[in-house]
């Protein structure tokens, strides 16, 4: 009888047993279906997230809902699951020992085993090329395949070395170190080719052949390369790869490199592509055997700093050395065929865009150059992800740990405030709430406040924010705070420009305290990513440099903002608090010419009036306008990032 699968609940209770607490929250939230313009009571359900703390390894919360707690509880046991790298089995090592004995039997089976040409294994797809090649190249694999396709080496690397995670140089210094000692496995001296000593049978390998196909066709696939120095600006690459030719070598020649075999390669970047990753030149340093020197001495701090690509390892969150290219192309165990895919600027600079507070919920409103973040939420008005679930988001692309919520009931009097969805705000007069103390003292006994921790990836705080505004519901609590936070976040990415001394106090009066040595180190990274120095220790947060639109046109001249507004006039305009429905179009207007370029387009967009969930001259335009009417302004652009990552391929008008 086959053993039952355990739970990732079950795997969590084997590792951690009684330190690993779950925390459910219940949420009500709307029942899709209820007419819009109605004015019947909202149809709500009950559904469930679950925040799983195991103190002093990580926090972790479900980005989503659940109709049943156990299911919440099970998401959240397998989000821990994959970020510590757990196993699904057993025969995972303990110990440092343990598992380089285990890496050098893994790598071991790959060259040794007779049927391993026969698996599905994605290794098995960069083999088939190798086998159809003749010549000296027969047989022969880049190493950092390996690292490309195989998750249990990189969870090996981890236990061996914990600093695996983030250098992909030491995964490699590894991997070789191991297949040196692995029966059966031959690695060059002078390159980093690793191949089996003795041939696979001719069944096995024409099985592999038949199995995964090659390539009839040359590929050519649309790459990005980032240069490594910052003052050079990303630039498309076309990768074409041939028959019988292995996808890396191309990417070898773009990045000057030896041969394939010295092109290591990171994690995968996005999650929604899982075969995104940089490709990047392997730096020129010799390996040693005995792992308790693991690399060479200095091996980054002193004589490979000024070549680490600081923009490709703020992406990746690893340390990536020269040039990289970013490229969507590799194997999967779902396929027996090479999957491509394109790359463009657009891709680039959304993937930027992410890492940024404001973001996330700029991309999932389909509106890059219009969308805020709102300054106030309002449950029933919030379209999008909730606050809470930006900000987790925030901290896990930024490498930081789950943020912590504490949500503290207290008693209720006529000084506390009523649930967002009442007021949009916590504002209220105490003569107002003296007056309804009596209805909220009978129907909510108590209210509710939430304070949020930051944490670094080491969990070190480095950020901590408590708040004296009180809420009727622990919802609106929660999401209230996080959206504070993220706007906090959101400020500091925005003033850059701002002195270190004058931007770090102790103590804020608005309830955030920060702890700076933490925070610098922890966004040590993004600050030389966005930063650049104009003086006086000021930065000016763009990767690229500001971009000023300008025009010859004479009425840009004059003004910057403009309205022309037509369509008939019904009388009724929007009020503050109100949600608006609009529909609009961004275009770029060159310089010294009368061609417009498509930027930005959305046909349903919906913001509510006087949040700040758009920019300030298109809410200005709107409140001026009623149904069926339209306008027309001009502005200034001064974010490139932003438009390049709106436009795609710009569409000429």
């Amino acid at each position: 009888m086959p053993t039952a699968t355990a739970t990732p609940k079950a795997m969590i209770h084997q590792r951690y047993g009684a330190k690993a607490v779950y925390r459910v929250d219940e949420v009500r939230e709307a029942v899709d279906g209820v007419c819009p313009g109605l004015a019947l009571p909202q149809s709500t359900r009950c559904v469930y997230r679950c925040q799983l703390d195991i103190p002093g390894v990580l926090s972790v919360s479900t980005p989503g809902t659940f109709a049943r707690k156990k299911d919440a509880e099970q998401a959240a046991a397998q989000i821990a699951i994959e970020k510590l790298g757990i196993q699904p089995t057993s025969n995972i090592p303990n110990t440092p020992e343990e598992a380089w004995k285990e890496l050098i039997r893994r790598i071991s089976r790959f060259f040794t085993e007779e049927n391993f040409p026969t698996s599905y294994h994605p290794l098995v797809g960069h083999l088939s090329v190798t086998l159809r090649r003749t010549g000296d190249l027969l047989g022969k694999l880049p190493i950092s395949a390996i690292v490309a396709c195989d998750v249990k080496v990189h969870i090996l690397c981890k236990i061996i070395d914990p600093k695996a995670e983030f250098d992909p140089l030491l995964v490699l210094s590894m991997i070789y170190n191991a297949a040196k000692q692995s029966l059966g496995v031959s690695v060059s001296s002078r390159n980093l080719w690793i191949q089996s000593q003795r041939p696979y049978s001719p069944e096995a390998v024409d099985l592999a052949l038949q199995r995964w196909s090659g390539i009839s066709d040359p590929i050519r696939v649309e790459a990005v390369l980032i240069p490594c120095v910052m003052e050079d600006e990303p630039k498309m690459v076309s990768l074409n790869i041939s028959e019988n030719e292995h996808y890396m070598g191309d990417i070898a020649s773009k990045l000057s490199a030896t041969d394939s075999s010295h092109v290591l390669v990171s994690r995968t970047v996005d999650k929604a592509s899982p075969e995104m990753r940089f490709y990047f030149p392997a730096p020129d340093v010799q390996f040693v055997s005995d792992l308790s020197k693991q690399l060479v001495d200095d091996r980054g701090d002193r004589n490979m700093n000024c070549v680490i690509n600081k923009r490709a390892s703020y992406i990746s969150g690893q340390t990536i050395y020269g040039d990289a290219v970013l490229a969507n192309v590799g194997y999967t165990r779902r396929d027996t065929e090479l999957q491509t895919d394109h790359v463009n600027l657009c891709t680039y600079y959304r993937i930027l865009l992410r890492k940024l507070p404001d973001g996330i919920y700029k991309i999932s409103k389909d509106s890059i150059l219009v969308a805020e973040l709102p300054c106030v939420y309002t449950r029933t008005s919030w379209k999008g992800p909730s606050p809470r679930d930006l900000l987790c988001s925030f901290c896990r692309l930024q490498r930081l740990s789950e943020p912590h919520f504490a949500a503290n009931g207290v008693s209720a009097s006529c000084n506390v405030l009523v649930g967002s969805e009442e007021m949009g705000s916590p504002k209220a007069t105490a003569g107002n709430q003296c007056a309804n103390d009596g209805r909220i003292a009978k129907e909510n006994p108590d209210m509710f406040k939430c304070s949020v921790k930051i944490y670094s990836k080491k969990r070190e705080l480095l950020l901590e924010y408590s708040t004296d505004y009180s809420w009727s519901k622990e919802t609106d609590a929660i999401q209230n705070s996080a959206l504070k936070v993220l706007i906090w976040f959101n400020r500091y990415f925005k003033q850059l420009n701002t002195p270190v001394e004058k931007f770090y106090l102790p103590k804020s009066t608005d309830g955030f305290t920060i702890y700076p040595n933490i925070f610098l180190q922890e966004f040590a990274m993004c600050l030389s990513v966005y930063g650049k120095t104009s003086g006086g220790d000021s930065r000016t947060c763009n990767a690229v440099g500001y971009f000023s639109m300008d025009t010859s046109y004479q009425q840009l001249e004059s003004s910057a903002f403009l309205t022309d507004i037509d369509g008939q006039d019904s009388g009724v305009f929007p009020s503050h608090g109100s949600l608006a429905c609009i529909s609009y179009s961004v275009h770029l207007f060159m310089k010294d010419s009368r061609t417009r370029y498509l930027l930005e387009v959305n046909n349903e967009f919906e913001f509510e009036i006087g949040a700040g969930a758009v920019r300030n001259q298109l809410e200005s335009c709107a409140t001026q306008l009623s149904v069926n009417q339209s306008a027309c302004f001009v502005d200034q652009l001064s974010d490139r990032d932003l438009s390049l990552a709106a436009a795609g391929e710009l569409l000429l008008i």
